[in-house]
């Protein structure tokens, strides 16, 4: 019989993914050679934007070109403080929900993004299928996906250092809820959730702690600038962008952004709290973030 339970969520919640991670990591030309790439692939501009996974928010300001933007992350703590820096107002909206389930009405964005995300997702198809019903048509995903047909990984399995073949089309999981996708996989799936896959960008070409260590940072992503525009697949990180193939309500302008991710229905205000006229469930507004991981008691 199929597994009808729901799929793992990996949780950063209470975690210093921010300081022990990115700041002060030595990963100053990664974050610098990843926002080179969404550059080059971002629209010009835009009603509504879904950053999926937005955490911190550490790529939040790339998004100055539209209108509105909503960050979704499954840990509350990471959202706070992308609330601290960004601060409240009527262009960002915070939302803490599981990918699995989005909070939000069908077509009520024009664009999304999921960097450094999916490679958490233990249902991919799932995942994909959530992100297009809640996208317009013609709308813009951009994708980042930990590519398992890297250099790195070919090096290490024709050495014999490592029993997964990167060459196979199925994904891996090295570590639990840590998974390298081969870039054909992933372009079957969002083919299957009706996305057109338009371009695809190897990021990081050298990811390497001899060369980062050694070599000036904007040296090196200058020279990851002119060879993402190569199409060679073998990196760690493969940026994807795609537009939305198929039929979608377009709900941009709808005053009520949100859906019950439970029932689907429509969610109402009051006070602190949304409420579903369908299924009765509760959800709580706290700190200004809102928060549908679990409905209230």
């Amino acid at each position: 019989m199929p597994d009808s339970r729901p799929p793992k969520i990996c949780d950063y919640e209470g975690s210093n993914y921010r300081t022990e991670f990115w700041e002060g990591q030595g990963r100053n030309y990664e974050d610098r050679a990843e926002r080179v790439a969404l550059r080059k692939l971002l629209p010009n501009g835009g009603r509504r934007i879904l950053e999926i996974g937005a955490g911190f928010g550490r790529l939040t300001s790339e998004w100055d070109q539209f209108d509105q933007v909503v960050l979704l992350d499954y840990s509350f703590s990471q959202l706070q403080y992308a609330r601290e820096h960004y601060g409240d107002s009527d262009r960002f909206i915070y939302v803490a929900a599981d990918v699995y389930q989005l909070p939000f009405i069908a077509g009520a964005f024009d664009a999304a993004t999921m960097i450094r995300v999916i490679h958490h997702m233990a249902d991919v198809p799932s995942a994909l299928a959530q992100i297009r019903r809640v996208l317009t048509p013609r709308a813009t995903f951009i994708l980042e996906h930990a590519n398992k047909q890297n250099f790195k990984a070919i090096m290490r399995h024709f050495l014999g250092r490592q029993d997964w073949n990167p060459f196979d089309k199925d994904p891996v999981e090295f570590v639990e809820l840590n998974f390298d996708f081969h870039p054909e996989y992933i372009k079957n799936e969002l083919a299957n959730a009706q996305f057109d896959l338009q371009q695809r960008i190897p990021v990081s070409f050298f990811r390497l702690g001899l060369l980062k260590n050694n070599l000036p940072t904007q040296l090196l992503v200058t020279l990851d600038s002119l060879l993402q525009n190569t199409g060679i697949l073998y990196t760690p990180s493969i940026f994807t962008k795609s537009l939305t193939s198929g039929e979608t309500p377009i709900n941009l302008s709808a005053v009520n952004l949100f859906a019950c991710p439970e029932s689907g229905g429509e969610l109402t205000r009051e006070s602190d709290t949304m409420v579903c006229k369908e299924s009765g469930l509760r959800y709580a507004i706290r700190d200004g973030i809102y928060d549908f991981k679990a409905p209230l008691d």
